[in-house]
């Protein structure tokens, strides 16, 4: 009686979470060596239930230990360069061997449905392919890395349309090049660059700890992406953590928003991380860690890291230290737990009862989404507070953008006087004026 009173108190209390999580997108990473322990059969079961709850769910898998057996068992070994393996044609054929196998076998571990078992009758559909376009290291010191390759480009929209269709989705550590070549990937790497560009809601590591635990070796609930940072930069290339925690750091750090550390060893940590209220493993979050504000001395390091890139593509003019120390009061900054994710800067004519827009920038990862807005209408109020009745931004780039949010083509003699005369007709920007 009291296991079933538990029992319905448990699903009582899991309920929330049930909705929650309906038509989310979870991005599943589990190394080579989840795949060998006795408990995968329970993981799979898991991410059955996970499935027929309305999630949405990628699966990347690592093989590092089966590729090793595969190299041992034909006498080959592999070298490094700098960290990083040089493959070769013998070597990638074990690679693809060791990776196809395992798909293989995870596709037949979903596939089941005996009577009497956790899956009976749950009919998952599993699917695979080339959604991950990849490039070439290249040659190191000299060195030719051969089939060792990065990530290039995720086919997310082949990603989300199966999807749609409730299939879960499979990526192995293999990416496929335009060429018709096929290179060597680490799982860490598929299933960050994944949830970063799908914007999934979660991405969920499997890896032999059960999470990350503090000094008196308790295990730590949750952590920002800051505090994930700094305890990375404190541990060895040896720690067996680290690349677990690398990719949740990643992931948390560019927009997705939740990260979850736990144990393949654990029957139903899958579970207990995401359908109980304290969790049962890590989990990195970058929520409420984000501020629009105005900008400080402290944050010219930060600002100068953004803006370099646009500077050297031509998009920006550039600004040295000394000119950003003196104007740092002007600017507005998008602070992401310490990391500055945008900018922009507003240079008062009072005179002319006019205000110039300018710097404005949004770090790679983080565009697409509403932070330029969030900029403008800090600016704006700024604006506003100065007594301002519009506002005027100089673009070669970014036409488009300012007149969706009301930017008016205008010319030159439009601008203050003082402002005209430093006009880089060289330059031949465009002008745009919008009325506060």
């Amino acid at each position: 009686m009291d296991y079933t009173q538990d029992y319905v108190r448990w699903f009582r209390n899991s309920s929330p979470y049930i909705n929650a999580h309906r038509g989310s997108t979870f991005v599943v990473l589990m190394d080579g060596y989840a795949l060998q322990h006795q408990n995968f059969t329970n993981i799979v079961n898991d991410l059955a239930l996970m499935n027929s709850l309305g999630v949405r769910l990628v699966l990347a898998f690592g093989a590092r230990p089966q590729i090793m057996q595969r190299l041992e068992d034909r006498g080959l070994s592999l070298s490094y360069q700098s960290g990083r393996p040089v493959i070769g044609p013998d070597a990638m054929d074990c690679i693809k061997d060791a990776a196809g196998s395992a798909a293989i076998d995870i596709q037949a571990r979903l596939s089941m449905g005996l009577p009497n078992s956790p899956m009976h009758g749950a009919s998952i559909r599993v699917t695979t392919g080339n959604m991950i376009t990849a490039r070439p290291v290249g040659v190191i010191d000299g060195k030719d890395l051969g089939h060792t390759g990065l990530v290039r480009k995720v086919d997310c929209n082949a990603i989300n349309r199966r999807l749609d269709d409730g299939t879960i989705v499979l990526l192995p550590p293999l990416g496929f090049s335009p060429t018709g070549e096929v290179f060597s990937l680490t799982a860490e790497e598929v299933a960050t660059r994944t949830a970063i560009e799908l914007k999934a809601d979660k991405l969920i590591v499997f890896g032999e700890a059960k999470g990350l635990f503090d000094e008196d070796g308790d295990i730590i609930r949750v952590m920002s992406p800051r505090d994930a940072s700094q305890r990375l930069d404190q541990m060895p290339d040896t720690d067996p953590t680290k690349p677990a925690l690398q990719a949740a750091w990643q992931s948390s750090r560019f927009g997705v928003g939740r990260a979850h550390l736990i144990s393949y060893q654990q029957d139903g940590a899958l579970l207990e991380e995401l359908f109980t209220r304290n969790g049962g493993g890590t989990m990195i979050t970058q929520e409420l860690y984000e501020q629009v504000r105005d900008a400080t001395i402290e944050d010219v390091g930060g600002i100068l890291e953004l803006i370099q890139p646009l500077e050297e593509q031509g998009i920006l003019v550039r600004r040295s230290r000394e000119r950003l120390e003196n104007e740092v009061d002007l600017f507005t900054v998008v602070e992401l737990d310490g990391m500055m994710v945008g900018c922009a800067a507003l240079y008062p004519f009072p005179d002319a009862k006019t205000g110039e827009l300018a710097c404005v920038a949004v770090h790679p990862q983080y565009q697409g989404g509403d932070r330029g807005d969030l900029i403008l209408q800090h600016i704006e109020k700024r604006a506003y507070r100065l007594g301002l009745r519009s506002l005027f931004v100089l673009t070669t780039h970014t036409a488009h953008w300012f007149r969706e949010r009301g930017f008016e083509p205008t010319g030159v003699e439009s601008l203050p006087q003082s402002r005209q005369k430093l006009y880089n007709w060289q330059r031949n920007s465009k002008v745009f004026m919008k009325r506060l």
